[in-house]
């Protein structure tokens, strides 16, 4: 019997890769960061953002990232071929981004001459104003990595605090109270960001696909689901599709609660896959 040709929609992957893509836990360590992002406490490796920007989507196609950072999505985006827009609330992220994405199509010489790549510095929270100030095309994939609630103000990252500190590199994303990083109210958190993601339905491609990379919490001595909570906001507008786990294995062992109590050392995240599939 003939093989059947399999028409492939969403990207230019062979059926070996997409196969390989399809396991739902894998493992990156990302390489050293470069002098220049160090600044930023959480900063999303571009390797990672190109491994699912290439799944989720063809050269040329759309790319964005509501929460941008020093610009991780962005750069991802030009080394895979496509357009990316981008939105960070501190402006000191954001000009570093413009910084790093300019280096970044300077390398790549005529493969980016085509291509736009646009960093907004605003509130992801005014998202659909944005979109449609700025004129931002239909989106075909987007992709973020959302504060962990206010993970970086935890007790137990006293130790990064002060090395950081002493490196004169920022512990917080911002003192701005806009920036949900600095949220007190984990269900006000959950609400606010949740919006900000459902804002943005219209923008959207229909059958577009999201990726949201997010990590439980651990406070006080409970787990607070971050993930779990934040698929279940997000349930009513876009489908949920699956996950994939992202593990980190180089990172060292602490003993937290030896003796005493279980408390695990948490090497991993969700990256919570959704479609835009509305009305579903």
């Amino acid at each position: 019997m003939p093989k059947r040709n399999i028409t492939n929609r969403l990207n230019d992957l062979s059926p070996k890769e997409w196969l390989k893509f399809q396991k739902s836990w894998f493992v990156h360590n990302p390489p050293p960061r470069q002098q220049n992002v160090l600044r930023h406490p959480a900063k999303f490796p571009e390797t990672l953002a190109m491994e699912f920007i290439t799944f989720f989507t063809k050269p040329n196609q759309v790319v964005f990232d509501p929460m941008a950072g020093t610009g991780s999505t962005l750069v991802a985006a030009l080394r895979t071929g496509r357009h990316g827009y981008g939105i960070e609330l501190n402006p000191a992220y954001a000009d570093i981004a413009r910084q790093i994405i300019d280096e970044e199509r300077k390398s790549l010489a005529s493969a980016a001459e085509s291509l736009h790549s646009v960093l907004i510095t605003g509130d992801a929270a005014d998202i659909a104003e944005i979109i449609k100030i700025h004129q931002i095309p239909l989106i075909d994939y987007m992709l973020t990595s959302p504060p962990y609630w206010d993970m970086l103000h935890a007790r137990g990252a006293a130790t990064q605090k002060v090395r950081r500190k002493a490196n004169e590199l920022d512990v917080f994303y911002s003192d701005d109270p806009r920036d949900l990083g600095n949220m007190n109210d984990y269900h006000e958190f959950i609400t606010r960001l949740s919006q900000m993601y459902v804002s943005m339905q219209p923008a959207l491609r229909p059958g577009a696909y999201l990726t949201i990379i997010v990590k439980n919490v651990k406070k006080g001595g409970h787990i607070y689901p971050l993930a779990w909570d934040l698929a279940r906001s997000l349930s009513d507008t876009y489908t949920l599709k699956d996950e994939k786990i992202w593990c980190q294995d180089n990172q060292r062992l602490a003993p937290y609660g030896l003796g005493n109590a279980w408390v695990s050392n948490t090497f991993h995240h969700y990256c919570l896959q959704f479609r835009n599939e509305w009305p579903h």
